[in-house]
């Protein structure tokens, strides 16, 4: 059983949530599914394992200071893959 990320809430209204996420090495997000279009802004180096539905595990690495978007209906558990803390901030479009 892995580590739970920390999920802190800056901001959250009528039209947006934006939350930081902070990983410990091995750390994970849990499984989840993403309710609302979304954009992760790499706080950090992150080496994520993102394990899919059906078993798949892709690894990917965000570059700090970058960020991508994502549609509704992504499920996923994102892990930190990496020997370092793993931070970065999800801005949710409500």
């Amino acid at each position: 059983m892995r580590q739970a990320c920390v999920a802190t809430v800056l901001v959250e209204d009528a039209r947006v949530r934006v939350t930081r996420f902070d990983f410990a090495p091995g750390a994970e997000t849990g499984w989840h599914r993403h309710g609302h279009d979304y954009v992760i802004t790499a706080i950090t180096d992150c080496e994520m394992a993102l394990e899919e539905p059906g078993g798949g595990v892709r690894r990917v690495t965000v570059p700090a200071g970058t960020a991508y978007r994502r549609a509704a209906g992504v499920e996923h558990n994102v892990v930190n893959a990496g020997t370092a803390e793993m931070r970065f901030v999800e801005v949710e479009l409500l």
